[in-house]
């Protein structure tokens, strides 16, 4: 039983004697209570004020709220690497640094919400400009998986236009993962390492250097000061001025170079390198401007940046007529940077690229290397006006930004090089490049609402072909259709009117309208704010035309509808012009023919949009092209075999007719419409080349190509090249197509020049190089390929081992492939910024796209984080093009759903593009695979 409680009678007999007690003192002090009562009545207390209380959680959304507004930051950066280690036996792969941003408030907070990202922030002032009073925190903290940065204060900022500053004390790594600020290195003469700090932050890493307002619209001055260690040169955006500086007890000898004020820029465009002293340059001036080119001493000194350097005073000058305004800044810095993630980077007065982008040599480098170097100079300068002086608000119009640069870039090249004719490539290198893409479900509008992208990854998935070449693409039919006078005066006063500030969509197009009677704004809406675009349906029997949305995967219809506009001709007559602005079926009259008469519409391919007719007036356009080509205009003619070919996947016509496309070509030496058939053919051999379809189809290539290899061979037998540039990659073409297809002669061809080479006599063009030695290589042996190794090894000129990288892929032999795969993971033997497209050339090979799906599924968590969403949607994309079975589709589920579980699954829009395209392969081949065998055999037949 429980434990009984006992106490004595004496302490019972008091205990109730003080109960008694209390009670009647209660008693009587409520009494008295209610006599003072009735004598006074109480007043009632006033009701406290209503207030709005402030918020201090994290805001809604992954947007930074607009009640601070940075001015001007005032940033020091300190980095620890080494340019030379010498006696130094460890790197410093670290930096220190400290910013002051001044802020104007206008909007009551207690929060102070800006971006950090994977720093260490060790001390925090705030205070109010004015009076210098510190404002107390309660505490801070960077938190990594939002990347915000956020200051809890005890008191409000206030308000009304006040101006506060924010000084931070913050350090951080220095990776080389090509983001951020990062390390490179590269050798020098024999076995001198060197290192090197350049930065990239766009489109979200300028928050992985210091803490800022790390959004496009947040514009800001930004004054800069480097700390580098004596002996090395610092670069920013503006001119900069340096002294020598003591560091305390650091023995270390130090520089401090600071940098003129910037114009008012978005963080992402803020640049900083750190190299050698003696890190080679070429200088020139444009007017009064400094212009300098940067890249390794030995580059420079054997002249490698003397290209780059002559088109981009050509360019400048073009733009600057262009737009009627001069270049903004004082200097032009332009960097070679041993490792750079993307082709170019734009920051306002360093721009910076890889070194094949910036880089080349007469005599070594292909044509296709000068093309690309001109290209890329072009885009990265266009943006020195459209990016960097006038700005899209959000990235969800970075099509603003990217597709006018990309469309532009055509016009400067243009102007630098008037004999390349380079405006006609804008077909194949951008237009058909877009319509790949944009014909799956999973494709994406150009302008987004802002609210579907705030995510750092999902900004990052924005960097894609739509973004790109859709842009440029529906920028160049707008072109088209309002005229050069008119578009060209549009983006003159946007540049004007807009300078320095942020612009969206609904800003720029209104002054498209300039001069025009044309609805820009109603058509563009349509061609922006939804994916894909229309196929556009003609019967010429009965002038019937329609539109609806062009799928490869065709469903249910959505809908959509665009307004189009059309230009056509008849046979022997003018052109026409029509906007066709509902979906239709509607009839008019001008498309209809009679007789032996052909239409064709969407001529010179000016629209972004494909063409479907009739099966009579395909015939008559097939008929033409077999009997007479030429009175096809050039790109038109590449573009009927290109929309052939895609109605066919897509079922709108039989693949029969498409491939019949084709047949005229024996007779074809253009550069187009030839480019436009083998870029359709290649998916044929995607989907085939593994199996019984593909010996009849290799033999009617052999037919197809061989007059075509016979119309160069005295180009190639004398090892020289055509003066026409679109000739010398039609050139490139016969060769490639011929040795891949069974023409010995072309095989020998290529087998002993390379032996010549491996001899000690090389002979090869710089055009011819890629294609000898990916066709040497794959008819070779190990040796053949170790030798092209050790040259890759060795070689210095970006160029060279671009060619040699790719070539190596080109190997039939498994175990070399996977030997060439794990190179991939050794950033000694292939640089970080060459391993995914080297995988993709590796997947590109019918021996090798196993090899490579299986390599990137079981590496995927290293590849993830080593190379980020940009480099992952590329690969995604290339090694499965061939993918076409359901096994290879339950891979692909498989492979997303593990990826989705363990969150490395950060490429999610490619992964569901790969699927529906996926899809739409297993589909065709089990409907056409038959009939396509039977067409080839059929060709094969009068060999």
């Amino acid at each position: 039983m429980a434990k009984g409680v006992y106490i004595s009678k004496a302490l019972a007999i008091a205990t109730i004697v003080l109960t008694v007690s209390a009670v009647c003192g209660i008693v009587l002090m409520v009494i008295l209570y209610q006599m003072q009562i009735e004598k006074k009545s109480p007043v009632r207390p006033p009701s406290p004020v209503p207030t709005t209380p402030l918020p201090t959680g994290p805001p809604p959304t992954l947007r930074l709220p607009k009640n601070l507004i940075p001015e001007s930051y005032k940033i020091y950066i300190q980095p620890f690497l080494y340019t030379k280690l010498n006696n130094v036996t460890e790197q410093s792969y670290f930096f220190k640094g400290n910013s002051t941003v001044r802020l104007k408030c206008v909007k009551d907070t207690r929060s102070i919400f800006l971006h950090a990202a994977f720093l260490s922030v060790t001390h925090v002032v705030v205070t109010h400009s004015d009076t210098q009073k510190e404002i107390d925190y309660e505490r801070y903290q960077v938190q990594n998986e939002t990347n915000f940065f956020e200051i809890l204060l005890k008191d409000a900022l206030i308000g009304n236009g006040s101006y506060y500053n924010l000084f931070t004390v913050f350090e951080g790594e220095l990776h080389d993962d090509l983001a951020g600020l990062y390390s490179s290195q590269y050798t020098e003469k024999v076995d001198e390492e060197r290192f090197l700090i350049a930065s990239q932050m766009q489109p979200t890493d300028a928050r992985r250097v210091f803490p800022c307002f790390d959004e496009p619209d947040m514009k800001a001055v930004f004054n800069i000061t480097v700390i580098h260690r004596d002996g090395t040169t610092a670069l920013s955006n503006t001119k900069g001025y340096s002294r020598y500086v003591e560091m305390g007890t650091d023995e270390d000898s130090w520089i401090a170079t600071t940098f003129d004020p910037t114009p008012v820029m978005s963080t992402y465009l803020l640049a900083f390198t750190v190299t050698v002293q003696d890190f080679g340059r070429k200088s020139d001036k444009h007017d009064t401007k400094e212009i300098k080119i940067w890249a390794r001493p030995e580059a420079v000194a054997a002249g490698h940046a003397n290209y780059a350097m002559e088109i981009t005073l050509k360019i400048l000058e073009y733009y600057e007529n262009l737009f009627k305004m001069k270049y903004q800044l004082n200097k032009l810095d332009q960097i070679a940077v041993p490792d750079f993630s993307g082709s170019g980077m734009e920051n306002w007065g360093l721009v910076m690229y890889r070194e094949s982008a910036l880089l080349y040599e007469e005599g070594v480098s292909s044509a296709s290397n000068k093309e690309f170097v001109a290209t890329v100079v072009a885009h990265e300068l266009a943006h020195q006006w459209f990016g960097n002086l006038v700005t899209m608000k959000w990235w969800n119009n970075l099509w603003l930004n990217e597709g006018l640069a990309t469309f532009l870039s055509y016009f400067g090249v243009n102007y630098a090089e008037p004999m390349w004719n380079i405006k006609d490539l804008i077909i194949l290198k951008e237009i058909r490049v877009a319509m790949e893409v944009d014909c799956l479900n999973s494709s994406h509008p150009l302008s987004l609402p802002e609210s579907e992208v705030e995510d750092p990854d999902d900004i990052a998935e924005l960097f894609d072909g739509i973004t790109y070449s859709k842009g440029a693409a529906v920028l160049r039919m707008l072109y088209a259709y309002i005229e050069e006078k008119a578009f060209m005066e549009g983006l003159r006063v946007s540049g004007i009117v807009y300078n320095q500030h942020m612009i969206r969509q609904s800003i720029l197009l209104p002054y498209q309208d300039t001069n025009t009677h044309k609805d820009v704004v109603g058509i563009m809406k349509t061609w922006t704010e939804q994916p894909g675009y229309p196929v556009i349906t003609i019967n010429t029997s009965t002038g019937m035309i329609a539109q609806e949305q062009f799928l490869i995967n065709r469903g249910e219809d959505q809908g959509l509808e665009w307004k189009v506009p059309i230009k056509f001709i008849k046979r022997d007559s003018e052109i026409q012009e029509d906007l066709l602005k509902e979906k239709g079926p509607i009839r008019v009259p001008a498309y209809e023919i009679k007789d032996d008469a052909w239409l064709l519409a969407n001529v010179n391919c000016t629209g972004y949009y494909r063409v479907n007719y009739d099966e009579q007036n395909w015939n008559k356009l097939i008929h033409q092209l077999e009997s007479n080509h030429p009175a096809i205009p050039l790109i038109s003619r590449g573009q009927l075999i290109d929309d052939a070919f895609n109605l066919a996947r897509a079922k709108y016509i039989n693949v029969t007719l498409a491939l019949t496309t084709t047949k005229y070509l024996i007779n074809e030496t253009d550069y187009v419409p030839w480019e436009s058939a083998l870029k359709n053919l290649r998916y044929f051999m995607l989907m085939f080349d593994r199996s019984e379809v593909y010996g009849p189809m290799q033999k009617y290539l052999h037919k197809q190509i061989a007059p075509l290899y016979e119309y160069f061979k005295k180009y190639t037998d004398n090892m020289t090249v055509p003066l026409d540039l679109a000739d010398q990659y039609n050139q490139i073409n016969a060769i490639s197509v011929a040795c891949s297809n069974g023409v010995l002669e072309c095989t020998a061809m290529a087998r002993s020049l390379f032996n010549e080479w491996k001899n000690g006599t090389d002979r090869i063009p710089p055009n011819l190089k890629s294609t000898i030695y990916c066709n040497a290589i794959a008819a070779g042996d190990e040796h053949d390929w170790d030798f092209a190794w050790e040259k890759y090894d060795t070689a210095t000129i970006a160029t060279m081992k671009d060619d040699l990288r790719y070539g190596l892929s080109c190997t039939k032999k498994i175990w070399l492939l996977n030997r060439y795969l794990g190179y991939t993971l050794d950033h000694n033997k292939i640089r970080k910024m060459d391993a995914a497209s080297t995988i993709t050339y590796i997947a590109k090979n019918v021996a090798g796209q196993a090899l490579a799906w299986d390599f990137i599924r079981a590496h995927w968590t290293y590849i993830s984080q080593e190379y980020g969403i940009m480099f992952d949607d590329s690969l995604i994309d290339e090694v499965t093009q061939r993918f076409s079975t359901d096994f290879e589709l339950q891979q692909l589920r498989d492979f997303q759903q593990v990826c989705s579980e363990d969150g490395s699954c950060v490429a999610k829009r490619a992964l569901e593009q790969v699927i529906e395209r996926t899809e739409a392969n297993i589909k065709w081949v089990k409907e056409n695979k038959q009939t396509v065998l039977n067409w080839f055999v059929e060709q094969s037949k009068v060999l």
